[in-house]
């Protein structure tokens, strides 16, 4: 990349290898990777930036597959400076780069009840823009508003309903950083709270392989929403019961696998190359497609050059 750079307070590393950031532990190298400071030292820099330089925001890479050939741009990741979480009567307040799980278990010692989040991977910013949620309860329904970086620099603090929040969808604009979300949390005895996540967790473990390299659920469920985790779900329109129905648990291509385990959950079980998940990926889009006649769309981000 010929442009120059603004000088910000945080850290700025050029060709910043990517694959260690990720569950997956795949990806070539940022063109630049950014860790701001604090707030304003983000809004100074994206201010400076040249509109043309493509940004990225990156959480705890929980949910990505960064290409072989890496992203060009600057791949923007918030550090110790937004993981505050601030609980005052119904209302929690956590920085983008807090993790899922912790808000949770913070919440919750507080007695209030954002158990949801305790067994989505991830932090805080990716959960506002996947609109994350499980077991029938969503980030949309808890959601006050979020306060972000504009890619022109200028902070904005918007109302949830601005997001257009749906299943795994928000209309958060391209480049725009989260910095930090306020939710609406009901009211509960931690004991208990604590009780329903350790449930959450236990239920977690028994059905999916969460001691093996993911990005969590590859394909969106083609039912439009979750697992509400209750007895009377239907498994007919699930992803995992349409690529089990193809003939694909546990099917690998290279180092990449279908799990045997959950058979929505690709994983890196052998020093799997992101092409070789992408085209496992695709293989699993193309049979589904085949045999039930439906189109499974990725819920895991694919992003960078390949």
């Amino acid at each position: 990349m010929t442009h120059s750079l603004p000088t910000p307070r945080g850290a700025l590393t050029p060709n910043r290898p990517l694959a260690e950031l990720t569950w997956l532990r795949v990806g070539g190298p940022a063109d630049w990777l950014f860790q701001p400071a604090d707030e304003q030292d983000l809004a100074d820099f994206l201010a400076a930036l040249d509109p043309a330089v493509p940004v990225f925001p990156m959480g705890v890479g929980s949910n990505l597959i960064v290409r072989d050939g890496g992203i060009r741009g600057v791949v923007i990741r918030l550090g110790r400076g937004f993981n505050a979480i601030e609980i005052a009567g119904e209302t929690v307040t956590a920085g983008a780069a807090a993790l899922d799980a912790h808000v949770a278990r913070r919440a919750a010692e507080a007695g209030r009840d954002l158990t949801f989040l305790r067994t989505i991977p991830g932090s805080i910013g990716g959960a506002v823009r996947m609109n994350a949620g499980c077991y029938g309860s969503y980030v949309a329904d808890h959601l006050v508003s979020v306060r972000a970086v504009a890619r022109d620099g200028s902070i904005r603090d918007l109302p949830a309903d601005a997001l257009n929040l749906a299943y795994r969808h928000s209309d958060l604009p391209k480049g725009w950083v989260v910095t930090r979300a306020t939710f609406r949390a009901a009211p509960g005895e931690p004991f208990e709270l604590a009780a329903k996540m350790d449930d959450q967790l236990a239920r977690r473990d028994a059905s999916q392989p969460t001691r093996d390299r993911s990005a969590g659920s590859t394909f969106r469920n083609p039912a439009g929403f979750s697992s509400t985790g209750r007895a009377d779900d239907s498994h007919e329109l699930k992803a995992w019961s349409l690529i089990d129905a193809a003939g694909l648990r546990g099917h690998r291509l290279g180092g990449a696998q279908m799990s045997e385990k959950h058979p929505n959950f690709l994983l890196n079980a052998e020093g799997a190359t992101a092409a070789e998940l992408e085209s496992l990926g695709e293989l699993v889009r193309d049979k589904v497609r085949e045999s039930s006649g439906h189109e499974l769309q990725w819920e895991v981000i694919r992003v960078g050059e390949p």
